[in-house]
């Protein structure tokens, strides 16, 4: 099982804004303009529309043990059909999580022309959220609540903007005439924060609905702000980590706590647990992160900027990844990182331990398989204890940098963000990406969002995204959808 909570240890990390970039933000309060941007400024039917979709599926707590899931997709599922897809075309499929609730895959065909000759594209977000209790938040969580620039709310980003964004494209492209060269197919999931069991049935049971050339992730890349609003760059996601959690366990016959023994199961889990602490896997580069490393260096001072330099010209270059080993927010890109994360043991106070375990949750380099990584944890921990890996992780190796794909997010980025710089980017964490990597479709997170980092509050209290990103991401889904899959001019 991925538990999102554990999985995206910064909320930085999880919205796909690589926190390097936020070192050279500089923390000033928004600016006046920023502070006025109201969603009255956008009048446009679509734009209208699509803040009605927000504002509707905001509503609906499709937080695991709500059972909410079934009921946005079929809200959803009836926009297609009012919009004009033919009722053959929308596909509601039933999945249900390990707690009983409904967690259906949505899917819906926008049917080309087939004059390009090439396969579909996939566009995919999840439809679940993190939960929010009322109680704790300083507005109802799930309430679209507009004030002073932003719209506040769970999913309000992750991932209820992507849903909204892609809903809206389909539906406003359909109603302008819009015609693509190729299908397009939404597949939208509903458990991506928990189990990612309607991710696997979208690949795997559902492939003839949903095969494609390569997937689009409205759940991960996207841009940075500075604090004062000025764009810093746009990320595209086009690799993930494999999430893969061990359990390290020292057994002893145990005893009385008057009588100590020299083999004290917590005393020898220690042990192993500094080893695994002091233990560096090796450093690794592919595409996406030797690209990510020359381009964010040119972003950066210092020593940082130049290890960054030096690893992504020589990934054995000793100097740069000691320094980016101290960084905590560049090691989960240079390699593979396990760290202890849970500890229980014994089984009374006044008794010697009988077994002491600890979790360790590792973000293993694509294309690693995570029983090579349980396998070097057993040979730190050594024969006194057994590694036991928990559920089934796979690996997926990362998207191949399509020019195509890259080109039609500098277009759009362009389009809202003149001469900000798109640069690709291996996330340290798990979305749904990672399974339609696995199950062979190359796969780009492109939000379409700017955000700063002042405003990340994916799982936490008080989620926000900025009115004035919202609206503009719209344009940059037309572009993005338009370059990928319109016409050439004449």
């Amino acid at each position: 099982m991925i538990s999102s909570a554990s999985r995206r240890f910064t909320q930085l990390l999880h919205v796909g804004l690589v926190p390097a970039f936020t070192a050279l933000a500089i923390a000033v309060a928004p600016t006046s303009a920023q502070a006025q941007t109201s969603s009255a400024d956008y009048t446009e039917g679509y734009q209208q529309q699509a803040l009605d979709i927000y504002r509707t599926i905001i509503g609906f707590r499709t937080s695991a043990g709500h059972n909410q899931v079934g009921v946005m997709a079929n809200y959803l599922a009836d926009q297609f059909r009012a919009g004009g897809f033919a009722s053959e075309d929308v596909h509601v499929m039933p999945h249900t999580a390990p707690n009983g609730d409904a967690i259906p895959v949505l899917i819906v065909r926008y049917r080309g022309d087939g004059s390009s000759g090439e396969e579909p594209i996939l566009f995919t977000a999840h439809m679940d959220v993190v939960d929010a209790l009322p109680e704790d938040w300083e507005r109802d969580p799930f309430t679209l609540v507009e004030e002073e620039g932003y719209f506040f709310g769970r999913g309000s980003f992750d991932d209820k903007f992507g849903i909204s964004m892609l809903t809206t494209t389909f539906l406003r492209m359909k109603a302008e005439g819009f015609v693509p060269n190729r299908d397009l197919i939404i597949g939208f999931t509903g458990d991506e924060e928990t189990d990612m069991i309607s991710t696997r049935a979208l690949v795997d049971e559902h492939r003839d609905l949903t095969d494609a050339a390569f997937a689009l992730n409205a759940d991960a890349g996207g841009g940075v702000f500075n604090e004062d609003g000025t764009p810093l760059s746009y990320l595209v996601q086009t690799a993930e980590k494999t999430y893969a959690t061990f359990e390290v366990t020292v057994t002893n016959p145990g005893g009385h706590s008057s009588q100590p023994r020299n083999d004290n199961a917590i005393y020898e889990l220690a042990t192993v647990l500094k080893n695994i602490e002091a233990h560096r896997f090796p450093v690794r580069v592919n595409g996406a992160t030797k690209l990510y490393f020359e381009m964010t260096a040119e972003l950066k001072d210092g020593e940082v900027g130049e290890a960054m330099r030096r690893i992504a010209a020589d990934p054995t270059d000793e100097w740069a990844a000691n320094i980016l080993w101290n960084e905590p927010d560049q090691i989960g890109v240079t390699r593979t990182t396990c760290i202890a994360t849970m500890l229980r043991g014994g089984h009374a106070e006044n008794a010697l331990p009988q077994s002491a375990t600890a979790t360790v949750n590792c973000r293993i380099f694509p294309g690693i398989e995570p029983m090579e990584i349980g396998g070097v944890l057993q040979d730190i921990a050594g024969e006194g204890a057994h590694v036991a890996m928990i559920g089934e992780p796979g690996s997926a190796p990362p998207s191949p940098l399509r020019e195509d794909v890259m080109e039609a997010v500098r277009v759009g980025v362009a389009e809202i963000q003149p001469g900000t710089p798109v640069i690709p980017y291996q996330a340290p964490y798990a979305t749904d990406g990672y399974r339609f990597r696995a199950a062979g479709i190359p796969t780009y997170g492109i939000m379409g969002i700017f955000i700063k980092a002042s405003d990340e509050f994916a799982h936490g209290l008080n989620e926000r995204v900025e009115v004035a990103t919202f609206f503009d991401a719209l344009e940059f889904w037309k572009v993005v959808v338009t370059r990928l899959a319109g016409r050439p001019a004449a």
